[in-house]
């Protein structure tokens, strides 16, 4: 059969089945891989913005709370013998370097009676301008037992306060001083029991300014010598333990105020230039003694003895025998 150009051409049904199904096929060959291929361009992708969490603010770690450095050191090598002290508990230091010379005890916990006042005016001379006037709250004028008469609503420097709470050991003058520094006693309290664990006193805790409390008010041999060394660190802690008798400038009715120093080796003691003494019927005779001379200085501390001072001279004695060897 002749085709003419007029007419149409029929092609068989089955060759464009083929080429239909031919194209199905490679439509879908390419559909699948760009589906594959934008399936792995997404999962590349960093999330949507919407979707992410919100990005959390970065976190300061809490600042430890700052502590001095080791205040005390056990000697390298044990010392053999020793002072024979009546005091249960008792240590002597060297105070320029922190060696323990010798020590009994001295992790004993014990009431401390009125040697709390190194703490108390630790922290008022670290808190309180010595020419800031002291309003004396009414509370300070019933403190028991020791005290130097203040009368409420007078207004006193607070350096005569101080030489009245370290020579005198007044119980008002803890309690005014206090109050002063940290708004009120209890408050205090607080910031002294802050201190002693910044100062690394393990075995020490406060619940007076004064001491004349000694439930739940105690330290130790070891931590009344560390404290000791911090504090004579002050010029004016220093001035004011070494002052045996202190004559004072008053208001009017009261005029003039005289204290008497109560630590006897005061001018006793080759040397003697503090500390403090305390006394309750359950602390018994508490006694932080310091001196220097021939270029050392020590720190002593007995706890409930017998014979304060006779402790202390032994214990200084010893300690300034072993020259060179700490």
């Amino acid at each position: 059969m002749q085709y003419s150009v007029l007419t149409p051409v029929r092609r068989p049904r089955r060759r464009r089945r083929r080429r239909l199904v031919a194209l199905f096929v490679l439509t879908a060959a390419l559909g699948g891989g760009a589906f594959l291929l934008y399936t792995q361009l997404q999962a590349g992708r960093p999330a949507p913005a919407a979707a992410a969490s919100p990005p959390r603010p970065r976190q300061t770690p809490p600042t430890a709370t700052p502590r001095t450095g080791q205040l005390l050191s056990a000697p390298r090598r044990p010392l053999r013998g020793g002072p024979a002290v009546t005091a249960p508990s008792a240590i002597v230091v060297d105070a320029r370097t922190g060696a323990v010379l010798w020590e009994k005890r001295a992790h004993r916990r014990r009431p401390i009676a009125s040697t709390t006042k190194i703490m108390t005016a630790t922290l008022v001379l670290e808190r309180l301008p010595l020419s800031r006037r002291v309003k004396v709250p009414r509370e300070a004028t019933r403190e028991p037992l020791v005290r130097e008469g203040l009368r409420a609503g007078e207004h006193v420097p607070a350096w005569k306060l101080l030489d009245g709470l370290l020579i005198f050991s007044g119980n008002d003058d803890a309690y005014a001083l206090s109050a002063a520094a940290a708004g009120t006693r209890r408050r205090f309290v607080a910031q002294m029991n802050a201190k002693a664990d910044a100062l690394g006193l393990r075995d020490t805790h406060f619940t007076s300014v004064s001491g004349v409390i000694d439930k739940g008010n105690h330290s130790s041999a070891w931590d009344l010598a560390a404290l000791t060394r911090y504090a004579m660190r002050d010029p004016r802690f220093r001035k004011t333990v070494r002052t045996r008798i202190a004559r004072v400038s008053w208001a009017a009715p009261t005029y003039a105020k005289v204290y008497l120093n109560k630590n006897l080796l005061l001018g006793s003691y080759r040397g003697a230039d503090g500390v403090k003494t305390g006394w309750t019927t359950l602390a018994g005779h508490c006694l932080v003694a310091s001196a220097r001379h021939g270029g050392r200085a020590l720190i002593a501390v007995v706890l409930h003895a017998s014979d304060p001072y006779g402790d202390a001279r032994r214990l200084l004695n010893f300690g300034f025998a072993l020259r060179g060897r700490s």
